[in-house]
């Protein structure tokens, strides 16, 4: 099958090389970027698997000068083009207001109007599959009015996770399949992802019923987290252990269903999550909900940075000592900082003016030297698997969410909510 794929970012260039092991695959954006990794000029993101698929020269992403190439070479166009939202609502600081806002769509508009015009001026009928992640009602709103007679329609967002985008696409869970079912040729899909997958893993709805289970499906894995990091407040408060709490909660499989997202740490992060549950909170009050829930957990999020941000200020002010964040991506094993809680408790200690160190993120390797040669209070900001054997300081205090630093002589190991 012939494949257009539209925006080569950090989600687009590795689902669309995993595509082109199986299809001929024509791609275009409006970025240097992807075509410098491709041409191995440049590094790549960090994901995993991606360096295998990146050497295979055999299968590769087939370069277009702009959209109207893309369209006369293919029968469906994957757009992923980005909708952002403003920095302040990006999860990395606290938010400076109690308004929320919907995302940016102009970039989505502009590429899914460019790909219809193109489609016209050949007098060509193109399957236009909309990748980029919206709030419900959005298609019909801005999407439906720019396209035209020659393109169908199908909104079929992916469920990956930076770092592991590969793995993820290559095995979801399902794929949303939001279409116009007497319009859309929804078996054009299976076409794509069968040899991807090996099974027709479609889930088919209306297109505003896809919006939904995306934009809530993160919402939720953002809400466990707020209850995981609130069961460990309780639990540090009460003198109790929150992972024994969990480990017994995990057992009922019927109701709990699953262990994940549920361990005590630090806050939700990524470029999607946070931003997700902004954007929610704006269309919940669009909507005059009668609970603000997603607006809860968005400032639970922040309160509960916060109430973490004083337990390290409390041991600094005891200890005399100074502060150093350990951590600065949002997730264990990554080098991406977007919507970090690392970063947003470093927000809410910056009159401590603390160090910040994290070895995946290269412009923060300068403090490591520094942070071995005297006592500090460290507060371990992201999982990484490094921090869980470093050799702190005697007489540091180590504040720890995750409760995975073993004890070492001379240190005060802090676990929060795990006593």
């Amino acid at each position: 099958m012939r494949i257009g794929w539209l925006g080569l970012g950090r989600l687009g260039l590795p689902c669309a090389l995993v595509l082109a092991q199986h299809h001929d695959v024509f791609g275009y954006d409006v970025s240097e970027r992807p075509w410098d990794i491709l041409a191995g000029t440049i590094a790549p993101m960090r994901e995993e698997g991606i360096e295998k698929l990146l050497a295979d020269g055999q299968h590769r992403i087939q370069r277009c000068g702009g959209i109207t190439g893309v369209v006369q070479q293919s029968d469906i166009i994957f757009v992923a083009v980005q909708t952002p939202h403003s920095p302040e609502f990006g999860g990395e600081k606290p938010m400076i207001s109690d308004e929320c806002a919907d995302f940016e769509y102009s970039f989505l508009v502009q590429a899914c109007r460019d790909v219809a015009r193109a489609a016209d001026h050949q007098y060509k009928h193109v399957t236009l599959v909309v990748v980029s992640t919206v709030l419900p009602g959005t298609t019909d709103r801005l999407i439906r009015p720019v396209l035209n007679s020659f393109v169908s329609l199908i909104y079929s967002p992916q469920f990956i996770a930076m770092g592991t985008t590969i793995a993820d696409f290559i095995n979801p869970e399902f794929v949303i399949c939001g279409c116009d079912i007497s319009s859309a040729p929804v078996s054009i899909l299976s076409d794509v992802f069968v040899p991807v997958h090996g099974a027709d893993k479609r889930f088919c709805c209306d297109i505003v019923t896809a919006e939904s289970i995306k934009m809530l499906y993160n919402s939720y894995v953002s809400m466990k987290i707020v209850w995981a990091n609130h069961v460990m407040e309780m639990c540090h408060k009460l003198g109790s252990n929150c992972d024994a709490v969990v480990d017994a909660l995990s057992l009922a499989t019927d109701r709990v269903i699953s262990l994940k997202y549920m361990r005590g740490g630090m806050g939700d992060g990524g470029a999607c999550h946070p931003r997700d549950l902004v954007a929610l909170s704006w269309l919940e009050d669009q909507l005059d909900m009668s609970a603000p829930l997603f607006w809860s957990t968005v400032s639970a999020r922040e309160w509960q940075t916060e109430w973490l941000a004083d337990i390290v200020r409390h041991y600094a002010s005891l200890t005399g000592l100074q502060v150093v964040i350990f951590g600065m991506a949002y997730k264990p094993g990554s080098d991406l900082t977007d919507g970090s809680s690392a970063l947003l408790l470093a927000e809410y200690l910056k009159d401590l003016q603390p160090e910040q160190y994290d070895p995946y993120v290269p412009q923060s390797v300068q403090h490591l030297q520094g942070a071995n040669m005297q006592p500090w209070v460290y507060v371990i900001a992201t999982k990484h698997p490094e921090f869980g054997t470093h050799r702190f300081w005697p007489g540091s205090v180590v504040v720890d969410p995750f409760g995975y630093i073993q004890d070492q002589e001379d240190v005060t190991v802090i676990r929060i909510g795990r006593h």
